[in-house]
């Protein structure tokens, strides 16, 4: 008898066929599919009809394309656009003389500014605090709405991309300046601009979508040293100015680049070696235990590395109720997971604070349906084991106690014992939006959360929220 059986014998909750582990199952494609035989322990009033269908207009607004990261990067463009439009309306084209770089120079640091404190974990944290302040008591739409706050990566990238454009508009400017004879700059000073510019151009390219996807170790790299190395450009072009047109502590861009500077920096003042106790149930995970005097609120991540300089991997918290510490649960999905499980270290380093995750938003709504995938339920164990919010969960993994453990499959029984655990060895992979649905529905959760890869997240989010009902996952866009 498994640890899944042994948990429905001694509470006495029937055991879903879905949990049943394979080997003990018939032959594949003899026995009745999960979805055929699953009950969910709710009452019958609990239960919600199919909300309306939505009208097109709707259902393209909830469409990947229009998506609220995207329209936060269109809020921004649209503000950067304005301002150079006013910016080049003051000018006068025919007299190169007459440009004035120092309108760009600004909007290069108050771009800069904004997209370094939209990745600062403090920020990050403050934003989930506010956004979930909303009682359930408020309209479904607006909390649906707040519920997106994990996009505001939207407002990182497009910052960022707005501050190089404005750096080579500010080049551009001051190359229209030296040629007419007007410009105060050095040549050295012109030269490191250039400089400045092909480096910001190229830790820009490699955070395209299609380049970090591919070559993510070398985009870490690159925006971390690059980073770094543009930083350090910056502030010296900065004081240069600001030593040549007056006082440098009464010139804004000084201390708007203070700021991002401490932003920077304040996780790495945090920066620690800490032990780790690593328990490994198949060689596709590893259970990783710490407790180094700290526990992290559930739903959060810890970014971890074995190597500070080179890479960073974060991965969901998952603390346990009235216990010190914390657990990961990483999962092999490349190099650096598959080497660490394979080394088994004994020690790594940690930076920075614990940081909120997409599930956090599950405190805007009266129940809700997490829907993961393989390793994806990691960052879903600490919301279930908390308990702060009426939660079902759908979980489709390979043979679940073989690949994570009988302890943590019991551990997860204990607290979901009507879990729909789809086992993909035995059944195949299902089709997760219709089984989503199927247990809105019969659950009467208000909204869904997916954790799985990015493209079952936007299949299930997309395919969710285009019939009515709010759906939430992770967009990978750091």
């Amino acid at each position: 008898m498994t640890v899944v059986q042994e948990h429905a014998a001694q509470s006495g909750t029937p055991l879903p066929p879905s949990v049943v582990e394979s080997e003990h199952q018939p032959e594949h494609g003899s026995a009745p599919s999960p979805e055929e035989t699953h009950t969910w322990a709710v009452e019958p009033a609990e239960r919600r009809t199919a909300p309306p269908t939505p009208r097109p207009v709707s259902r393209l607004f909830k469409s990947r394309r229009l998506k609220h990261y995207n329209r936060l990067v269109w809020l921004v463009a649209a503000v950067n656009l304005a301002v150079a439009g006013s910016l080049v309306a003051e000018w006068n084209l025919s007299d190169l003389g007459s440009v004035d770089p120092s309108g760009p120079a600004n909007m290069v640091v108050a771009n800069l500014t904004v997209a370094v404190l939209f990745r600062q974990q403090y920020v990050v944290n403050g934003l989930f605090w506010l956004a979930t302040r909303a009682p359930t008591s408020w309209p479904l739409a607006v909390r649906w709405t707040l519920g997106k706050v994990y996009h505001f990566g939207g407002i990182h990238s497009s910052t960022a991309t707005a501050a190089v454009v404005w750096f080579v508009a500010q080049l551009a400017a001051t190359t229209a300046t030296m040629s007419a004879g007007a410009s105060a700059i050095s040549v050295w000073e012109y030269l490191l601009s250039f400089q400045l510019a092909l480096l910001l151009l190229t830790i820009l390219y490699t955070a395209m979508p299609f380049v970090r996807q591919k070559h993510h170790d070398r985009f870490e790299k690159t925006h971390r040293w690059g980073g770094w190395t543009a930083l350090a450009l910056f502030w010296i072009l900065t004081l240069v100015q600001a030593n040549r047109v007056g006082s440098i502590l009464t010139y804004p861009a000084v201390w708007a680049l203070a700021a991002a500077t401490f932003s920077v920096a304040l996780p790495w003042l945090r920066l620690k070696k800490v032990d780790i106790d690593i328990e490994s149930p198949s060689n596709h995970v590893a259970l990783t235990t710490f407790d180094y005097g700290y526990t992290p609120f559930a739903g959060s991540s810890t970014a971890v590395s074995r190597d500070p300089l080179r890479e960073w991997h974060s991965f969901a918290n998952v603390p346990v109720p009235g216990q010190d510490g914390f657990k990961l649960t990483i999962s092999r999905a490349g190099d650096w997971t598959g080497n660490f499980i394979d080394d088994k270290p004994d020690k790594v380093w940690v930076k920075g604070i614990a940081t909120a995750g997409v599930a956090n938003i599950e405190v805007l709504f009266d129940k809700v349906l997490y829907v993961a995938t393989g390793s994806g339920i990691g960052p879903c164990l600490p919301h279930l084991f908390a308990q702060e919010v009426p939660a079902h969960l759908i979980w489709a993994t390979r043979n679940p106690t073989k690949t994570y453990g009988e302890k943590l499959v019991g551990e997860i029984l204990a607290v979901q014992p009507d879990a729909l655990i789809w086992d993909t060895d035995a059944h195949g992979k299902p089709d997760m939006v219709e089984l989503a649905y199927d247990a809105v529905l019969a659950t009467g959760a208000e909204a869904v959360i997916c954790i799985s890869n990015s493209k079952l997240t936007w299949q299930v989010v997309e395919g969710i929220e285009q019939r009515g009902i709010p759906a939430y996952g992770a967009i990978w866009d750091s």
